[in-house]
């Protein structure tokens, strides 16, 4: 059945409700339960529909499952870290080497990239990491969860090997095989890299945003709160992370740095390994190929708890914690991730809601027509930001966008225009994923963040439309007209420097002292 305009009501009213009544799990709800009424054409069998449907439904797909294991087993780890002195020990090192807070947030930065090989990974982790030493530098939860947020899919989409690359490179395959073109699909994927600016300029911007010390828009206003103040958010924020582990206390005076760091690599080392040996890689695969076709969902839980069991060996070993200590500190931390858990399951509900209605679908058809060929990267880069930020999904909104943008590419433009065409979908997806607040990344950089989810979102908003603003401004439409992408990509650094001096702004020490007296 063919919903039209119906199909687009219920993100429209997640993302409405959620920044009239700052209640996320009411609006998803309530969108999920809208929607599920117009597939039913009955109110009662909608809410029926809505529970049995759609909210059961998401929790018995196993990569939804896994991911949600997967977010709990990390807050259990973390809880089991705070207990044995682990994250004050990493805590202590990094408070004492860093000179400021901007030392700190380069260090987060860093981590930020260098977890490159999965976005759902890099969020958790680095955001569990060094929250609580963000925390002692006085840093907003809003200016961690923006880096998180802003570091973890842009880098994840565009690494050499990672677990997006699979899926990339099987859209861009799939869509050569369409138009029976024989070039090889990786290839296509490395040279659209260049073309990917807004992926490309929001990791330059987001250092920007570090080495100057300046922000904008109500991260601005944020940053001055917890500057003037303290506060790491406001007085009537809502945490996706409950208070269990900011409560909780070390339970030991020795708060040995590698009783953290040791189970955290492992968890990295056993994604990376696991990633290579479940995608085939013992069998004969590339690295590359391993890496493509692994299950990251599986992979994911594998390292979660082997790294929880790392973390409750060293404890025991060392005489820090008791088993049922850890088991109390580890069934704390998993008790943290309920709220946010609880979002994750509704937005996969209301995906799958989105799913029955078409709305990806109509979205798209109500702009095809005949496009002016310099036009298309600009408009493939725009659809697909569209579709992320009204479903919440990236990878949703490419699998719809690329099967459209590449036959159409190749009829208008030929060669020239197919691998700007790619790289400009590729990226518009992570714009929309990045502004919309039922989207699961940012879901979980708010989660990992212990932020408020809608002041993350509205801090971070408005930087990635700047980024996506230039971007266009100075990338996809001059590569319309055939404009070197490396060029584009130098401009548009100079105009988000230029921009950010001229309209950031850093709260003074004057004002502080001011407040102090």
């Amino acid at each position: 059945m063919d919903y039209g305009w119906l199909s687009i009501i219920p993100p429209m009213i997640a993302i409405i409700l959620s920044f009239i009544t700052q209640e996320v799990l009411l609006s998803i709800f309530v969108a999920v339960l809208v929607g599920a009424t117009i597939v039913n054409g009955d109110p009662l069998i909608g809410f029926t529909a809505t529970l049995n449907d759609y909210i059961v439904g998401a929790l018995t797909d196993s990569w939804n499952v896994s991911i949600l294991i997967f977010c709990l087993s990390i807050g259990g780890l973390i809880g089991i870290l705070s207990k044995n002195g682990g994250t004050n020990g990493i805590a202590n090192i990094i408070v004492k080497k860093a000179k400021s807070s901007k030392s700190t947030l380069i260090t987060t930065y860093l981590m930020g990239i260098l977890i490159f090989f999965d976005d759902y990974a890099n969020s958790l982790i680095v955001g569990n990491t060094m929250r609580s030493i963000t925390d002692k530098m006085k840093i907003s939860r809003e200016k961690l969860s923006y880096i998180i947020d802003s570091t973890a899919a842009p880098v994840s989409s565009i690494a050499f090997i990672s677990t997006w690359v699979g899926f990339e490179t099987g859209l861009i395959k799939d869509g050569l095989a369409g138009i029976d073109l024989d070039l090889n699909a990786y290839s296509i994927f490395m040279q659209s890299i260049p073309y990917r600016f807004y992926s490309l300029l929001a990791l330059v911007f987001v250092l920007m945003i570090i080495l100057t010390k300046k922000d904008f828009g109500p991260m601005y206003k944020a940053e001055k709160r917890t500057y003037l103040t303290g506060k790491l958010m406001d007085d009537d924020a809502k945490p996706t992370v409950s208070s269990e582990l900011d409560e909780m206390e070390s339970n030991t005076d020795k708060e040995r740095w590698y009783n953290a760091i040791i189970p955290i690599a492992s968890v990295i080392i056993i994604t990376i390994i696991g990633l290579y040996i479940n995608g085939g890689g013992l069998e004969g695969a590339s690295i590359k190929d391993a890496f493509g076709e692994a299950d990251a969902s599986i992979v994911l839980l594998w390292s979660s708890f082997g790294g929880t069991i790392i973390a409750a060996l060293l404890s025991l070993s060392q005489r820090i914690l008791s088993i049922k200590e850890i088991m109390e500190s580890w069934t704390s931390g998993i008790k943290s991730m309920t709220t946010a858990s609880l979002i994750l399951v509704l937005a996969w509900s209301l995906g799958n809601v989105n799913g029955d209605l078409g709305t990806a679908e109509f979205i798209v058809s109500i702009t095809k027509g005949s496009l002016p060929t310099f036009l298309l990267p600009l408009i493939m880069f725009l659809l697909p930001a569209i579709v992320a930020f009204s479903t919440g999904s990236s990878w949703g909104a490419n699998s719809i966008v690329m099967p459209l943008a590449i036959p159409l590419a190749f009829k208008l433009g030929g060669i020239d225009i197919l691998v700007p065409t790619i790289g400009s979908v590729l990226t518009g997806a992570v714009l929309g994923d990045h502004c919309s607040p039922i989207s699961d990344t940012t879901i979980m950089s708010s989660m990992a963040s212990a932020c408020d989810h809608i002041a993350h979102v509205k801090t971070q908003m408005p930087y990635a439309l700047t980024v996506g603003l230039v971007s266009i401004l100075v990338g996809f439409i001059p590569v319309g007209f055939g404009f070197n992408p490396w060029i584009s990509l130098v401009i548009g650094i100079i105009i988000l420097f230029t921009f950010l001096k001229v309209f950031g702004k850093k709260v003074s020490k004057e004002e502080k002292l001011s407040v102090e007296n």
